[in-house]
């Protein structure tokens, strides 16, 4: 089996970049769904799903409008919820705590936030529901290093040694089945 291609595009940058917004629903710049839209012409895929925050949402809708495809909204895959510190920039946060919560986002989640194990759970359950053609997903920066952690093994740790600036795209062929790998084919920052 050949697998399918599944292309990981984190949205273009938001009104106030640089803050954990997590599930907070801030709207992308023009400049930041320009820039999801050009990285997006550099690849070719059958369908279009993405987070439904707007950040993710607005920039498949730019992607998808002049290729006359769906637009597949799943809340799946939005960004780790971080709780009390959704929309707070980092230097807001304590040190130890945001440091505790780097090392291990699993044992140390934000305060009223989402484990990392939770994160990876949704993630792991949408990639399975993908319909095994070449994909788009516009997503954020903390499912897609779920998705690596899922599809290649890697660790947290491992998924966090990744730059996945606004815009970046990271396309992995896929083999689906009871357990799902992958192997990373491209990463475009």
């Amino acid at each position: 089996m050949s697998g399918f291609l599944l292309h990981l595009l984190r949205h273009g940058a938001p009104a106030t970049p640089g803050l954990l917004l997590g599930h907070d629903d801030m709207a992308p710049t023009a400049a930041g769904l320009a820039a999801c839209t050009q990285r997006a012409q550099s690849v070719d895929f059958a369908g279009i799903v993405a987070s439904d925050l707007r950040r993710c949402a607005a920039a498949a809708q730019a992607i998808a409008a002049p290729r006359a495809l769906p637009v597949q909204l799943d809340r799946r895959w939005r960004e780790l919820d971080f709780g009390a510190w959704d929309g707070l920039a980092p230097a807001q946060v304590s040190c130890a705590a945001l440091t505790a919560f780097w090392v291990d986002p699993d044992a140390h989640a934000p305060p009223g936030g989402e484990r990392w194990s939770a994160l990876r759970a949704r993630v792991a359950a949408a990639l399975a529901d993908l319909p095994g053609s070449d994909t788009l997903v516009v997503t954020h920066g903390g499912a897609m290093r779920a998705a690596l952690t899922v599809l290649c093994g890697f660790v947290s740790e491992q998924a966090w040694a990744f730059d996945l600036p606004y815009a970046a795209l990271l396309s992995l062929r896929v083999w689906p089945g009871a357990r799902p790998s992958a192997q990373i084919v491209g990463l475009a920052t």
